[in-house]
């Protein structure tokens, strides 16, 4: 018996392919903006819309690293990366700066009641499966990135 070939010819498709969006930012608080609102914007166009929890909780997490990326690891002239990928079970969100000296503390805490900053890692913690820093493998900086499984609750 023979198989059956799509009448195209070509082999059968995976049902899902990883999507992926790669960009950089000028490393300051317009940059971050823009970096945030574009990936809420690819997450939309990926299926997630504006007021799903994926689409507000990566958006949320992506605000807190490219925020930490324009005030803790800004180098003069420097642009920060964001680089999101979409796969079937897992939203995965980097942003890569420029500077290695400035990493993030491998756990988050808890800031003083008083401090007005120092709460984006703790939000990360809790919004994100699973977070962490890895160095640049052939420049100077750093990566900081999350994971959000799309098969939450």
């Amino acid at each position: 018996m023979k198989s059956a070939s799509p009448p195209n010819g070509h082999p059968p498709q995976p049902r899902f392919s990883a999507r992926t969006f790669t960009m950089r930012f000028t490393s300051t608080p317009r940059g971050a903006r823009l970096a945030r609102r574009l990936v809420s914007h690819r997450l939309a166009d990926w299926g997630h819309p504006y007021p799903t929890p994926v689409n507000e909780t990566l958006t949320l997490i992506t605000a807190e690293l490219t925020a930490n990326a324009v005030q803790h690891g800004h180098v003069p002239g420097r642009d920060f990366q964001l680089h999101l990928t979409l796969t079937e079970d897992v939203v995965r969100v980097e942003v890569t700066d420029t500077r290695a000296d400035s990493q993030p503390p491998p756990t988050a805490t808890t800031p003083d009641t008083t401090s007005e900053s120092g709460r984006g890692l703790l939000l990360v913690t809790a919004l994100a499966d699973d977070w962490g820093v890895v160095p640049r493998p052939a420049a100077p900086g750093k990566t900081v990135w999350a994971e959000l499984s799309l098969w939450r609750n």
